[in-house]
């Protein structure tokens, strides 16, 4: 099983671009997208003739902004939107999808904003899904945290950690709650992979940052303990274009 996510930064204008002909091309499971900004309803024919799987898709009651999709290849036995949380499901930041005992969790997390006026809120929505979190873990479920987390985790994560100390998306408020998850039962795959890699999945648009290596680690995969054993690999795409974040693949046994 193979599971693609990505922050696409606006579906139509990835389709206009093609860029999710590589994502379809590689037969995944499932296909998180966040940041899509667009209801269904908005792409044209040709835009719609691009999505080459079925999908279900989470749209914020705020036009253009936020929102998620998920395609599957296989139809899941539970499709839920949101996580019973008014504050937050008005903005159309997750979708649940369950097959069997593992359920597949694809979010798009707040942004803090440059001047912290939504950390509050985004730290909120951690304190939220943690509590979804946890309920999962005490049925037996098996879950998979993907998306965007706009919060780099530790130094290794960013290019210029020190630089950042202050800037919502490194605060040590918001890393503290990405490890809270990862002490109630949950690994961030990749880094127990690949403990010393640097590598990064989103660059700002400015100052040419893609190309000079300057970027942030926060699209993650971040896993139940008992799924590590069935976790063959964790790809960064870091060359595939498209949008100012890369495409990250989880393959599962």
């Amino acid at each position: 099983m193979n599971i693609i996510t990505w922050n696409v930064n606006g579906i139509r204008a990835a389709l206009g671009k093609n860029a999710l002909d590589w994502a379809f091309d590689r037969n995944p499971d499932a296909l998180c997208l966040q940041e899509v900004k667009a209801r269904p309803g908005q792409l044209d024919e040709e835009q719609a003739a691009q999505l080459r799987l079925p999908y279900t898709w989470n749209f914020a009651e705020r036009a253009g902004y936020s929102g998620v999709v998920t395609f599957h290849k296989d139809q899941p036995d539970e499709i839920k939107l949101g996580m019973d949380d008014p504050e937050f499901d008005v903005e159309g930041r997750i979708i649940q999808t369950r097959w069997g005992g593992l359920r597949l969790l694809n979010i798009y997390f707040p942004n803090g904003q440059r001047g912290h006026d939504r950390v509050d809120y985004k730290l909120r929505f951690y304190a939220r899904l943690l509590e979804l979190c946890n309920t999962l873990h005490s049925k037996g479920e098996l879950v998979v945290i993907t998306g965007d987390f706009n919060t780099a985790h530790m130094p290794i994560d960013l290019k210029n950690a020190k630089q950042n100390e202050k800037a919502s998306g490194f605060l040590p408020e918001e890393r503290e709650w990405v490890q809270k998850f990862l002490d109630r039962g949950f690994v961030d795959i990749y880094r127990r992979l690949y403990p010393e890699r640097v590598q990064y999945t989103w660059w700002t648009y400015i100052s040419n940052a893609r190309e000079r290596g300057v970027g942030w680690r926060i699209d993650y995969f971040l896993v139940s303990e008992a799924l590590v054993g069935r976790v063959k690999d964790v790809i960064i795409h870091e060359n595939v274009l498209g949008s100012d974040h890369c495409p990250v693949e989880l393959v599962l046994k």
